[in-house]
Order: structure tokens, then C-alpha cells, then sequence
């Protein structure tokens, strides 16, 4: 027997399973996600794994496996591990998937399981005891609970909590008095997430802060490129029904602001144009005042009618105030036109 074939013999046969079963896994799918299991304890990753089967089905294959065996399989299909070796330490899961893998972490997450907190822990959310009996018996535990600033009282050979009460808020670090609390509550604040160090696609690898993505920014971004999209479309008349709708009234006004300017007449837009100059002329009007008068324009504003001293004066001042109204004279109209246009 060759030395080569002795040693082979000395490769169990289990490892040699497992690397062709995780070659034909990357063969068979298009990402490969790289997730940290070094933190994660045993009970809450089997929950997470139930809940992750559960969500994606057959679509995805999760599979502990060592990172010599999972080298071995990339180099047999085809697969450099050069540019995945910075994320192949520790103890790893690997997810096998033809998801988009920006949707596979955005997906895992929103997937958690809690656990019992610890002395040291640091509070993710906010963690409330609520109010109810506890099952304890009345003793030293009710110290503890004045500690915590818990209102309690005792009922039925019980101690109960008076009312619901904020004992930690995210941020806060978990005390032993608290944490020890909560164990005899049953209550577990710590979330336990996978954490994914990279994911492998069609020869890019997506390093884990690049996964996560921001989708309410996205959201704006896409919206505000939309809008500057149009505006675009608008300024040039692009023809799309979307932007015709928009640019046609807008080339209107345009236009129309630009025969009001140019005392450009026609029967379509005789109306707005001598409206317009009507208007520009009596703001010059106002705008000289007395010096109005001395150039013999003389136009006068009503002023507003003021508030009756009885009841039975009202019609008798509101008559006064019309006789005091006065209309543009055309005289005048057509003075304010040849000020205003030149002709």
C-alpha cells in the first residue's frame, strides 16, 4: 500500500462526506453567507434555525461546518477561498441560498430569540416588570425589589407588583439584583441575532456592513431622483404622457407671461394680458402716490368701510361707500397701457 493511499485511508470517511455534500451545496446555489456562531448559544441559534426554516423553507440550507472542510469544498468547486479567508475563523454557519443576499440580511435581521440576562448585560430595549402576582413568598426578596424602586404589596401570602414599572432602558447595564429578577420572572430581554461576517455571490464577497441596507433612505433617494427625473422631462418636453401632462400647462403660462411682457394681444390671450397690465398699472399708481396727481393720473382706491356705530346706520353707510367707488376710467385704462407697453 502506497504512502499516499495509507494516508487517505486516515481521513475519516465523515469529513470526506461533508465536503462533498458542502461542494455540491456551493455548486447548487448562487450565495453563500458567511454567519458568526461564537456568541450565539446553542438553545437560542436552534430556535432561530426553527424560525428561519420556517420563513424561507427550501430556499435556503444552513449547515455548521469547520472552515478546513468548507476551503476544501470552495477549492473543489472551482472557487479561490483567497478573498473569504479574513471571514473563515472562529465558529461559522454557513447559509446556502439563490436569495438576493441584501434580502437574506435584511430577513435574518428581523429573525431573533431571547435569552436570560446576565449580570453585565447591557439592556437592548426597554424592560418593564409587569404588574401582577410574582409567585413569591414574602422575605428578602422584597429588599431586592425596593432596590429596583419596584412598588409591591402582599397578597394572599404573595408578593405582587403594583403596577407596571420601567426597571432598564436601552443602554442601561443589567445589575445582579435585576438580572436575578428577571430569571425568576421568567422574563428574557437579551435578543440573540445571527450576525453574518460576509456573503459570497458570483465572485464578490459583501462584506457584513454592506448588507444592511437603509430603506427609508432609499426610499427618499429614489423619490427625489424621480422628482429631478421629471423636472428634467418638463424643461424639455420629453413625450411621455406623465411629463405632458405637466409640461403643457406649464409651456402655457409661460407663454402668457411672456405676451403680458411683451403686450403681445390676441383673442386668446386678451383677457389675462390687459388684466395683468391693468394690475401692473394701478401698482404703479399706488406705488407714485401724490406724484400721481401732479401728472394728471388720478385714480382713487376705496378705502374699507368702517364699522357702523348702530344697526340702523349700516344701509345708509354702505350706500355712502359705493358712491365713493370709482371705476377706471378708459381714459385712464388706456394711459396705464401706453405707460406700461410704450405704445
Amino acid at each position: 500500500m502506497s504512502v499516499v493511499q495509507a494516508h487517505m485511508r486516515r481521513i475519516p470517511e465523515w469529513k470526506i462526506k461533508e465536503v462533498e455534500e458542502l461542494t455540491e451545496l456551493i455548486k447548487n446555489h448562487k450565495v453563500v453567507a458567511i454567519v458568526d456562531l461564537s456568541k450565539t448559544p446553542t438553545a437560542q441559534l436552534q430556535r432561530i434555525r426553527r424560525k428561519i426554516e420556517r420563513k424561507f423553507g427550501d430556499k435556503v440550507v444552513l449547515r455548521v461546518a469547520k472552515n478546513t472542510l468548507f476551503r476544501l469544498a470552495l477549492k473543489r468547486a472551482g472557487i479561490d477561498p483567497s478573498p473569504l479567508e479574513p471571514y473563515l475563523t472562529g465558529t461559522n454557519m454557513f447559509i446556502f441560498t439563490n436569495l438576493n443576499p441584501f434580502e437574506l440580511a435584511l430577513a435574518l435581521d428581523k429573525i431573533y430569540a431571547t435569552k436570560p440576562a446576565k449580570p453585565g448585560d447591557i439592556a437592548p430595549t426597554e424592560i418593564v416588570l409587569p404588574a401582577g402576582d410574582t409567585g413569591f413568598k414574602p422575605g428578602p426578596i422584597m429588599s431586592v425589589f425596593g432596590k429596583l424602586r419596584v412598588p409591591i404589596r402582599v397578597q394572599g401570602g404573595s408578593i405582587w407588583i403594583a403596577k407596571d414599572t420601567k426597571v432598564a432602558k436601552p443602554g442601561d447595564e443589567i445589575s445582579p439584583e435585576l438580572a436575578s429578577i428577571l430569571q425568576k420572572l421568567g422574563i428574557e430581554p437579551i435578543i440573540v441575532k445571527l450576525k453574518i461576517k460576509a456573503a459570497y455571490e458570483d465572485g464578490v464577497v459583501i462584506p457584513a456592513d454592506k448588507l444592511i441596507l437603509d430603506l427609508e433612505a432609499y426610499r427618499r433617494d429614489v423619490a427625489q431622483a424621480h422628482l429631478a427625473a421629471l423636472m428634467v422631462g418638463v424643461e424639455i418636453a420629453y413625450p411621455e404622457p406623465q411629463v405632458l401632462e405637466l409640461a403643457i400647462p406649464l409651456a402655457v403660462r409661460r407663454a402668457l407671461a411672456v405676451a403680458a411682457e411683451a403686450g403681445y394681444v390676441t383673442p386668446d390671450n386678451a383677457e389675462y394680458v390687459i388684466g395683468l397690465a391693468v394690475a401692473k398699472a394701478l401698482a404703479v399708481v399706488a406705488a407714485l402716490g401724490d406724484t400721481a396727481k401732479e401728472l394728471g393720473i388720478d385714480i382713487q382706491v376705496a378705502a374699507p368701510a368702517a364699522a357702523p356705530a348702530a344697526e340702523e346706520k349700516k344701509e345708509e353707510e354702505e350706500k355712502e361707500e359705493e358712491e365713493k367707488k370709482e371705476e377706471v376710467g378708459e381714459e385712464q385704462l388706456a394711459a396705464g397701457l401706453e405707460s406700461l407697453f410704450g405704445f
